[in-house]
C-alpha cells in the first residue's frame, strides 16, 4: 500500500491537548499514521498526495451501539414507547434469515461510511430457527464495505411464558445462548491491534434475559478474555419492572451479576441516578448515547454531561434503524450536542466535547482508545476528511463547529487503516443503488409475512 500524504486541511486531532491545525498534514503509511502535524509534509515519489484545502480531517468516527438487521425494518411502530415497540416489531424480526440480515448490515454499514464511522459495534440477539448464519452475514458484510466491526453476539431466553417480551419462538435455551455466544468468539475473534472483527458478549437487556444468562455470559466473555455489551437504564418501564422482580435498580442488578467493570459498556444509560453514575465511574463502565433513538422512542435523554464529569467512558451510538431511520453516526454529533443543551443548558456540551464522544469515547467504550479515537502517529489510520468548502459551511470559521452544528459534510475521503472506504462521497467497495434496491426487496418480503 502506497503512502497517502493529506495536505492543507484544517486537523482536529482529538488527543489529550485537544491540538488542532489550522492548515496542516497527515501521513499515511502501512496502515498507520506516520505523521501529522502543521504546514506541508515531504512528498515522495509514487505518493498519493489528497488536496485537503477546505476540508477538516478528524478522527474516523467509532459507533457503540448498532443492530444492523433493523435496516430491513424501518417505519415500524411510529408512535410507540420501547416495549410496545419492541412487541410489534418482534414478529416482523421473526423473519430475518441469512439473506436479509446480511442485506440489512450491507446498507446499514454503507449509511455508517458515508457518515463518517469506521468502528461499528453490532448487538445482534435474534436468531430465529432455521435463519441460517446471522452473524456471519454481518461479518461478511462488514467486510465488503471496508469497515472495523465489533460483533456482539447477543441472547435472549426469557420469552413471553416467563415473563420476557419476546415470544417463546424466539428465544434461545440458556445453555443453547452460551454455547452459540462461546461458539462466535472462537470463529470470529480477533485480539490483534488492527483488527477488523472482534467479538464481544451480548445479552439482551434484563426484560428478555434471565438472571442465570446474565451471569453465565458475563463468565464467559472474562475467561475468553472479551468485552460485555447489554441494553440497561433506557426506560421509566425497565426500572420499574427491575425493581419489581429482583428488588433493585437496573445498575444494582447489573452489579449484582456481574455486569460492572472496565470491560463493560452499556446501552443507553437514560435513567441512571446520581449513585448509578458514580458505580458506573467507580467500575470504568462505559455508556453508549443513542440520543436520536432515545428521542425517537420518547425514552429521555441521558445525562451526558453528568457522566462525564464523574469520569464515566461514553462514546455515541446510532442504534437501530427501526428506532433511528436515518441511521447515520455523524448526524449524531449535533443530536447528541442539542439534548444535552435541552438538558442542561447552552453550555452543557461544546463541539469538541461532542467530537471526543464519537472518537475517542467510543474507543474507550471498546477497548480501542490505544489504537483508535485520535489522529497521532503510531495510530492506526482511520481517518475522516470531511469538505466544508461548500454552501452549507460557508463563512463558519470554526471547522469543527461547522462539522458538528452545521449540515453533515460530505467526505472527500474516509480511510480504515490506510485503505479508502469512501471517495468523494461515494463508497468504494460496494454499489450503493444495489444495496439499496436489495434493501428495499427483503424490506417489502418482511412486511408482507406479517400481513
Amino acid at each position: 500500500m502506497r503512502r497517502t500524504v493529506i495536505q492543507g486541511a484544517a486537523i482536529a486531532t482529538v488527543d489529550v491537548f485537544g491540538t488542532e491545525h489550522a492548515d496542516g498534514h497527515l501521513v499515511v503509511e502501512d496502515g498507520r499514521i506516520a505523521a501529522v502535524g502543521a504546514g506541508p509534509a515531504p512528498v515522495r515519489d509514487g505518493d498519493r498526495v489528497v488536496d485537503g484545502r477546505g476540508c477538516l480531517a478528524t478522527p474516523g468516527l467509532v459507533n457503540t451501539h448498532h443492530h444492523l438487521y433493523q435496516w430491513a425494518t424501518r417505519g415500524f411502530a411510529q408512535q410507540s414507547d420501547l416495549f410496545h415497540w419492541l412487541v410489534e416489531l418482534y414478529p416482523v424480526w421473526a423473519g430475518l434469515d441469512e439473506d436479509t440480515t446480511r442485506v440489512a448490515a450491507t446498507a446499514g454499514l454503507l449509511r455508517l461510511a458515508r457518515t463518517g464511522c469506521t468502528t461499528a459495534a453490532d448487538h445482534h440477539y435474534v436468531f430465529p430457527a432455521g435463519g441460517g448464519d446471522l452473524l456471519g452475514a454481518t461479518v461478511e458484510a462488514a467486510g465488503a464495505v471496508g469497515l472495523r466491526l465489533h460483533a456482539v453476539r447477543g441472547s435472549m431466553d426469557r420469552g413471553e411464558s416467563h415473563g420476557g417480551l419476546p415470544p417463546d419462538s424466539l428465544v434461545e435455551t440458556t445453555d443453547g445462548a452460551l454455547a452459540g455466544t462461546q461458539a462466535a468468539v472462537e470463529r470470529w475473534h480477533d485480539p490483534a491491534p488492527d483488527a477488523l472483527v472482534r467479538v464481544a458478549v451480548g445479552p439482551c437487556s434484563p426484560f428478555s434475559v434471565s438472571a442465570e444468562l446474565m451471569s453465565g455470559a458475563a463468565e464467559l466473555a472474562r475467561a475468553a478474555g472479551v468485552r460485555l455489551h447489554t441494553h440497561l437504564a433506557e426506560t421509566v418501564d425497565e426500572e420499574v419492572q427491575c425493581l419489581a422482580e429482583y428488588g433493585c435498580t437496573p445498575v444494582e442488578y447489573a452489579e449484582r451479576t456481574g455486569w460492572l467493570g472496565p470491560d463493560v459498556w452499556l446501552a443507553h444509560g437514560v435513567h441512571l441516578s446520581d449513585s448509578a453514575i458514580g458505580a458506573l465511574a467507580a467500575r470504568g463502565t462505559g455508556v453508549a448515547h443513542c440520543p436520536t433513538s432515545n428521542a425517537r422512542l420518547g425514552a429521555g435523554t441521558a445525562r451526558v454531561a453528568d457522566l462525564l464529569a464523574a469520569g464515566v467512558p461514553v462514546g455515541l451510538g446510532a442504534d437501530g434503524a427501526a428506532s433511528n431511520e436515518d441511521g447515520g453516526l455523524g448526524v449524531e454529533l449535533r443530536q447528541a450536542t442539542y439534548l444535552a443543551r435541552l438538558r442542561g443548558g447552552a453550555d452543557a456540551l461544546d463541539v469538541r466535547q461532542a467530537l471526543w464522544l464519537a472518537t475517542v469515547g467510543g474507543a474507550l467504550c471498546l477497548g480501542r482508545h490505544v489504537e483508535l479515537g485520535s489522529l497521532e502517529p503510531g495510530k492506526l489510520a482511520d481517518v475522516a476528511l470531511w469538505r466544508l468548502d461548500g454552501l452549507a459551511h460557508a463563512g463558519i470559521a470554526d471547522p469543527v463547529a461547522a462539522l458538528v452544528l452545521g449540515a453533515l459534510p460530505p467526505l472527500r475521503l474516509l480511510l480504515v487503516g490506510g485503505h479508502p472506504v469512501v471517495e468523494d462521497d461515494r463508497a468504494t467497495g460496494v454499489d450503493e443503488g444495489a444495496a439499496a434496491r436489495d434493501l428495499a426487496a427483503v424490506s417489502a418480503r418482511l412486511a408482507a409475512s406479517v400481513g
